[in-house]
């Protein structure tokens, strides 16, 4: 119970929204810039958290550590923009990338491998195509493909393993020579 105007109450305390965001909005920014690395988008995702949370107050306001809401708010935030920065920057370089060789561009053998690539599970099949045929990093393709570079460096482990089984040939070495 919390005392107000010299009585009691049930309602827990609620801090004034325009105090919690004078004593946070510093380090709630600090935190936008360590994620983003550029001041103007830091200011940016610490007033769009507050907004949220000032939108949000009656609840909010309520919570053991708001602070805690907004700092997750931002570090969402500050995912997203990066996620979508990478989107547009690879779509950037798409349109300025010659197009990938087409059927008629391969050799028998490089056909064959893209045949057996074709044939991998799925998430394998993908990895192994960001990988190689993008050249793309364990970190690129994890944002692509949604899950950690690890999660990214076992598919492709087991795609080339099953790849080097399949074609009988190949170790992993030779997928460099092979697929291009």
């Amino acid at each position: 119970m919390t005392t107000v105007n010299g009585g009691t109450s049930t309602q827990p305390f609620r801090e004034a929204f325009e105090h919690f965001y004078r004593r946070e909005y510093r380090q709630v920014a600090a935190l936008a810039y360590v994620l983003t690395g550029r001041s103007g988008t830091a200011e940016d995702l610490a007033q769009e958290a507050f907004v949220a949370a000032f939108r949000n107050w009656d609840r909010i306001g309520f919570y053991d550590k708001p602070e805690a809401w907004v700092r997750r708010v931002v570090a969402n935030r500050a995912v997203s923009l990066r996620r979508r920065g990478i989107t547009e920057l690879k779509l950037l370089a798409r349109l300025f990338r010659p197009p990938p060789p087409g059927p008629q561009d391969m050799d028998g053998e490089a056909t064959e491998v893209w045949d057996a690539v074709r044939a991998l599970p799925k998430r394998q099949a993908q990895a192994v195509a960001f990988r190689y045929l993008n050249d793309l990093s364990l970190e690129e393709i994890g944002v692509i493909m949604g899950c950690s570079a690890g999660t990214v460096k076992t598919h492709l482990a087991r795609g080339r393993h099953r790849l080097e089984r399949v074609l009988g040939i190949w170790t992993g070495e030779e997928v460099d020579r092979h697929v291009g």
